[in-house]
């Protein structure tokens, strides 16, 4: 009797299905530095600090830093407890989809494209002309400034097209100059003895603090912590998320406060209390180089100036990542084409994801050199506009989300956490909301509301009032 065997193919692997997540291994220090270098603390302390002391409150402006430090911290504490609520990588629109619905998550998630997109286009403005700047300074001859910001623009889409692990170090590198050099300056001026009249006590006197105007003041200290809010954004590229978000958001509130309050304390001493608002508001452009000048030397000067153009670079190329973040997080979730989702094989990076972006901001630049536009008091400017009145709005209403989330999923969380200390952060966050409206002709450089005024107010419009459209065309789109 013979048997016979039957053989049985084995089943067919299931063909592999790419993965849509990204590849990263950011540990807090990394977050950290991307979004304080989106901040651009040197720019700060070069740009909209002389502007807040010449046009706002003048020596008391200092303490207009620890204001807003206050209030955003107050609001990281219930973004930071909503964290493990929202798996997600899309900082804005995933909490506000999680708290108010996916309506207005989406209307949140344009709002936020348009904001980041504005600012890493707008920030060329002032690269360009810098850069040019600082190679005349060295005998080079003048060039027009879209040059030269071509040629950060192809780094930058470059270092997105790779691993975020690579930009985080080059921004680590930066970041730790910049910071480096003010450091030194305030070491100086300090341990010096202070400026030709002492050290300053501005921040401390209650007349200096509310003297001038203190809303202007407020207005350029919230600008100068745009990009924060953005550790969250990194979420799939870090490691143990639910505990690197966190950190990394308060540290970097906690630097970029710090720095700020005690970089425009120590150039208000340099320069002294009784004649600083006239010097900030006669060379704003100029206050921060020519006082490191007279401190650190020739030397100091030159290194303040090649660092300034650096800092700037690595502001476009942190909003560049958020950007294309972004992007890549709606593809993911169905509302732009699905292959945008897609990292690439090598890198882990939204690679495509990032090419539009950077196509996007081509546009804008190109827009802006056709239209003969002056890259820093028009492009910049009205960019910058822009930008400002997106994301407080947006921390407004990611506030008011976090607040519906916290209440409704608390899970014995105490009432510090999940009312309390963001209850007052939006309170915090609304009336500076007012401030940017009150004040954004004049951050245009219009005379009362004007055209381009009522055009950022109209742009936000529409870009919420395509949240509810796109939901209801587009049923599939699941933001959680």
């Amino acid at each position: 009797m013979s048997s016979t065997t039957t053989v049985v193919p084995e089943a067919a692997e299931p063909a592999a299905v790419p993965s849509r997540t990204l590849r990263g291994s950011l540990g807090v220090a990394s977050i950290v530095f991307i979004v304080v270098a989106a901040a651009s603390p040197l720019g700060v302390i070069g740009g909209p600090v002389p502007l807040g002391i010449a046009n706002g409150n003048g020596a008391g402006f200092p303490f207009t830093f620890v204001v807003v430090t206050a209030v955003l911290l107050l609001f990281a504490v219930g973004f930071t407890t909503a964290t493990p609520f929202v798996k997600s990588a899309g900082a804005f629109f995933a909490y506000v989809d999680k708290g108010l619905g996916r309506s207005a998550g989406l209307g949140a998630a344009f709002a936020a494209l348009l904001s980041y997109l504005a600012l890493e286009a707008g920030v060329f403005g002032i690269f360009g002309p810098g850069f040019d700047a600082l190679l005349q300074s060295y005998g080079l001859p003048a060039v027009p400034w879209w040059v030269y910001a071509i040629v950060g623009f192809v780094v930058v889409s470059a270092l997105g097209y790779l691993n975020i692990n690579l930009s985080g170090k080059i921004l680590g590198v930066l970041l730790i100059a910049e910071v480096a050099i003010v450091l030194v300056l305030d070491a100086v001026v300090v341990f010096g003895g202070g400026g030709p009249e002492g050290f300053s006590t501005g921040i401390v006197t209650p007349a200096e603090i509310v003297s001038g105007a203190p809303g202007f003041a407020i207005l350029f200290a919230i600008l100068s912590f745009i990009g924060f809010e953005a550790t969250a954004v990194f979420r799939d590229e870090a490691k143990n998320p639910e505990r690197t978000i966190p950190r990394a958001t308060y540290i970097s509130l906690i630097l970029i406060g710090v720095f700020y309050t005690l970089s425009s304390w120590v150039l208000i001493t340099a320069n002294g209390e009784s004649d600083i608002v006239a010097n900030a508001g006669e060379n704003a452009g100029s206050i921060l180089a020519t006082t490191t000048e007279a401190y650190l030397g020739s030397v100091g000067g030159h290194i303040i100036q090649l660092l300034f153009v650096t800092s700037l670079f690595a502001c476009i190329l942190s909003f560049h990542n958020i950007g294309a973040r972004y992007v890549f997080a709606l593809s993911k979730k169905g509302v732009f084409a699905e292959r945008l989702s897609r990292p690439h094989q090598k890198h882990g990076s939204p690679a495509l994801a990032s090419l539009v972006t950077s196509a996007v901001v081509a546009v804008l630049v190109i827009a802006a050199v056709l239209l003969g536009l002056d890259p820093i008091n028009q492009f910049y400017t009205w960019l910058g506009g822009i930008s400002a009145v997106g994301i407080v709005l947006l921390l407004v209403i990611t506030s008011t989300a976090v607040i519906v989330l916290l209440r409704r999923e608390h899970h014995e969380l105490s009432r510090w956490k999940t009312l309390v200390a963001p209850g007052l952060g939006l309170l915090g966050l609304l009336a500076f909301f007012v401030i940017i409206l009150q004040n954004l002709p004049v951050l245009v450089a219009e005379e009362g509301y004007g055209p381009f005024s009522w055009g950022i107010l109209a742009l936000f419009a529409v870009a919420f009032a395509l949240g509810p459209i796109v939901a209801r065309v587009r049923r599939h789109v699941d933001l959680s």
